[in-house]
């Protein structure tokens, strides 16, 4: 697969969920067959072992395994395909970097070493050594509100000036602050800037590149129908995010703010309530899982606020 350059990762990207039963084990043959749906939803690009795919509870051979049945499978249909090799631990990064360079990704997604705060020098030292490894793969820095630390957009241009394979973000927008993107276009030169998938029409209205979609967790093809409706008519697209934000604002977010339940588990959640993708329902030990039986509720009231994502699939 050809690396991409920060002009060419773009839009709306899906994640690649663990499909896993109840005792938290990885099938990995409905997890080939959550690739082949998602690949036929012909997203701009798919990536892995991101926080939705768990990365954190993965072992070095499931890792393997994973990261080489989205190779295999996003090579033949000629998508593009990003992998995390994201660790807590900067040397077990870099361990999962070397084993899969091989494989050829679009490119690599990278977390900055997450058991104690780094600084600047660090963050710059970790980057450096990475994308020297990686070669001619660009790295894209996730780098979500949770991290320990999060840069801010005067911190990007610095970091792009001595790493220059670093080509693009994922990161919060700040619910879609007019003064952060202004800041972020200010900073942001060389690199392709992803923020929150339900802000998606916002995001491109103001000079974002894309996102890598938790709408996509609730219907991949109904998020990529929405990238290209914001890029054909950016009005129609900014009046579907009030819709999707609306839907978000009473369903999902109190199962973080007031349930307490992870982002990672409502993201499981939404793909549950999509129905798109027998992926099963349950966390790996010991996040908790929100509860199947709320799907049922959630999906007639998601029916009625965003019907569109609910009439396409597969």
């Amino acid at each position: 697969m050809k690396a991409l350059q920060h002009n060419e990762i773009f839009g709306n990207w899906a994640t690649l969920f663990l499909a896993t039963d109840k005792q938290g084990q990885i099938d990995f043959s409905r997890l080939a067959d959550e690739i082949d749906i998602l690949i036929s939803s012909k997203p701009n690009g798919i990536y892995s072992n991101g926080t939705a795919g768990e990365f954190y509870t993965q072992t070095e051979n499931e890792f393997d395994k994973i990261s080489g049945l989205l190779a295999e499978k996003c090579g033949k249909e000629n998508i593009p395909f990003q992998i995390g090799v994201n660790h807590m631990s900067a040397q077990i990064s870099m361990e999962r970097l070397k084993r899969t360079k091989d494989l050829n990704p679009s490119a690599f997604q990278v977390i900055l070493p997450d058991w104690f705060p780094t600084v600047q020098e660090e963050n710059i030292e970790f980057l450096q050594k990475m994308s020297e490894e990686a070669g001619n793969v660009g790295l894209v820095l996730y780098n979500p509100p949770h991290a320990k630390v999060v840069l801010q957009p005067e911190q990007w241009k610095p970091v792009k000036k001595v790493v220059p394979r670093l080509v693009g973000l994922k990161v919060f927008d700040n619910n879609g602050n007019d003064n952060w993107y202004k800041r972020a276009g200010n900073n942001s030169n060389g690199l392709s800037v992803f923020i929150p998938g339900h802000h998606l029409a916002t995001g491109i209205k103001n000079g974002a590149n894309g996102a890598y979609s938790n709408m996509a967790c609730l219907n991949p093809f109904a998020a990529q129908k929405w990238y290209d409706l914001i890029i054909e008519n950016i009005e129609a697209g900014l009046e579907l995010e009030i819709r999707i934000n609306k839907f978000m604002q009473q369903f999902i977010n109190p199962l973080i703010t007031e349930e307490h339940y992870p982002n990672q588990a409502c993201d499981r959640f939404l793909a549950l309530v999509g129905g798109w993708a027998d992926i099963g329902s349950h966390m790996r030990w010991p996040y908790r899982s929100v509860p199947s039986e709320y799907a049922d509720k959630i999906r007639k009231e998601a029916k009625k606020i965003i019907p569109e994502f609910f009439e396409i699939s597969a």
